[in-house]
């Protein structure tokens, strides 16, 4: 059965009541902070971008000063982090395109973010998102799942269901529908063995408690 937009209302308004402050569990103190944490965290935990980066922010938080780190100074914080060698390339090209076209400020557009090594869509999206507050959302591999589990936005593909969850998603909670269904899938719709029985919107979900 398809979820109306009645359905849709209150799926999202038990997840906000469930989910009082939906907000990144990426820790950061600038934006520029967030940009590099979230590059920093593709194929990678939030845990374990935040262990990294607790150690290189005190030492370098701002695109001049990453950047006088290099390549090589920059690994030595983030090798804890997969994939860190190629990251660490994109972050040093990042802020060297920062410093040099956008005065070290992280800009505000979707064009701009996307001319970024390491930014694609999604992470423009989550800089959008969550620094800007424009209504976007990026879709990851817990809303990609939510999205078609709970039957909300199904697709094959993260735009189809980016696509989708922009029309799908009430307007009253456009701004913090990232967050909710990231934060929901992270800890109660997990991948495997999903906990349905603590589920606030089990009623409404197609799995209806199937996989629990």
């Amino acid at each position: 059965m398809a979820l109306n937009a009645e359905k849709r209302f209150e799926i999202f308004r038990r997840l906000a009541i469930a989910i009082p402050e939906p907000k990144t569990e990426l820790h950061h103190n600038s934006v520029f902070e967030l940009l590099i944490a979230v590059i920093l965290s593709a194929q990678a935990t939030d845990k374990g971008v935040n262990i990294a980066t607790a150690k290189l922010y005190p030492v370098a938080n701002t695109p001049s000063a990453i950047l006088a780190l290099g390549v090589e100074g920059l690994e030595h914080y983030i090798k804890t982090i997969g994939l860190y060698h190629s990251k660490a390339k994109n972050v040093i090209a990042t802020c060297e395109i920062l410093v040099n076209r956008f005065d070290s400020v992280v800009p505000n557009t979707r064009e701009a973010l996307e001319s970024l090594p390491g930014v694609g869509r999604k992470t423009a999206n989550v800089i959008l998102n969550t620094a800007f507050g424009q209504p976007t959302i990026a879709v990851d591999t817990h809303i990609f799942r939510l999205g078609n589990r709970i039957g909300l936005a199904k697709g094959k593909t993260p735009l189809e269901v980016e696509l989708k969850l922009m029309k799908a998603v009430p307007k009253e909670f456009m701004q913090d529908a990232h967050h909710l269904l990231i934060l929901h899938g992270r800890y109660i719709c997990i991948a495997r063995q999903p906990k349905c029985g603590e589920c606030v919107i089990r009623d409404l979900c197609e799995l209806k408690g199937k996989a629990a």
